[in-house]
């Protein structure tokens, strides 16, 4: 992962300072697609409406460097999402070493802002700032993003200031990129700079899908593949934050695996089974277990809504909280089976987990 740069500047002293020029070719030849192509000359009013929104993020901080500590200061973006109480979501590496926390609004004003939370898993944390005349962005529906849509990234890269980039939805419920622990990231051309991080991506209505995390892959002659968590599961996280102070997963107690044929061929299951995540240990007297699961069991919806491989029940498992229930439909000896299975406190880990390849 070498070749992965989180959108974040980081700044270690003056003898730190990135030198971002010698990324200009990158930003110079980013493709920006002509959205009058969609019958939209302009979306400088939906712009008005949403960036004052979008703020910047400015931190101070010491990380261990050996024996000695080293003073940090980054910085990153943020998106108000709740105008009456303060609260901004942002990525949670933008903020994990903060010692103290400054958001800079579009207006210009700087505020203090204290952490109220974070989730290292999903790379999601909420601050807080006084509620003084700020104004909050409308949510979208993530889940109704297709491939092709337009969308514009917001953020303050490189401390230049706020800036809007466009671009399309190019692929989604990326899962493999292997940035985080739970991952189903919105794929985008729109180009995500560093200090991007935490900030908004939005569609042509001006409602927040995806919150901009990351880049990989820029060179001189690529600038890269730009990668959003989608906003659905960056709420369900940031409310778990602002009820407990963190997110609070369960456990089933199963280990699963994709349904590729020669997992299927290893628990004798034909290969032929639908596809889904197939169950391959239930551990004894777990959730799982209690529920009536078992070894061999392809799980191929959960909530009514298909299941496309193991890495995607893992990323909706992780969002249900402790005694919720999950509702199950899995194959077994090539029958439908419903199963209802309550969700249970696991201080060892964050269940269900992957079978190692």
């Amino acid at each position: 992962m070498n070749r992965l740069f989180a959108a974040i500047v980081l700044v270690v002293g003056a003898s730190g300072l990135t030198d971002y020029g010698a990324l200009a070719p990158v930003y110079a030849s980013v493709p920006l697609p002509t959205i009058a192509q969609a019958g939209v000359q302009t979306v400088a009013p939906v712009l008005k409406k949403i960036t004052p929104a979008i703020i910047s993020i400015a931190i101070k901080g010491q990380s261990a460097d050996g024996a000695k500590k080293r003073d940090i200061r980054s910085t990153g973006s943020g998106v108000v999402f709740d105008a009456n109480q303060g609260f901004i979501i942002t990525n949670n590496h933008v903020i994990d070493r903060a010692d103290e926390i400054t958001v800079t609004l579009a207006d210009g004003r700087n505020l203090p802002a204290k952490r109220v939370g974070g989730d290292a898993d999903t790379d999601i944390a909420v601050i807080k700032v006084d509620p003084d005349k700020l104004t909050a962005i409308s949510m979208g529906d993530s889940d109704q993003l297709e491939v092709g849509d337009f969308v514009l990234a917001i953020g303050n890269p490189l401390q230049l200031g706020q800036t809007v980039t466009s671009g399309i939805v190019s692929g989604l419920r990326r899962s493999n990129v292997g940035i985080e622990r739970y991952e189903d990231f919105i794929q985008t051309d729109a180009a995500i700079y560093p200090g991007n991080s935490g900030g908004a991506l939005v569609n042509l209505r001006g409602e927040l899908v995806g919150i901009n995390t990351a880049f990989v892959g820029a060179s001189n002659s690529n600038p890269g593949v730009g990668f959003a968590i989608p906003i659905n599961m960056a709420r369900s996280v940031a409310d778990q934050i602002l009820e407990f102070g963190e997110v609070r997963r369960g456990s089933l107690g199963i280990t699963i695996d994709d349904s590729t044929p020669s997992v299927l061929r290893e628990l004798k299951l034909p290969v032929s089974t639908a596809v889904g995540a197939v169950i391959v240990k239930v551990d004894g007297g777990s959730a799982g277990a209690r529920a009536g699961l078992k070894s061999g069991d392809v799980v191929t919806e959960l909530g009514k809504t298909a299941i496309r491989d193991s890495a995607d029940l893992r990323n909706r498992m992780a969002l249900l909280r402790v005694g919720e229930v999950a509702e199950l439909s899995v194959m077994r000896d090539g029958k439908p089976v419903a199963i209802r299975a309550t969700i249970a406190a696991d201080q060892r880990t964050n269940e269900p987990r992957a079978k190692s390849k």
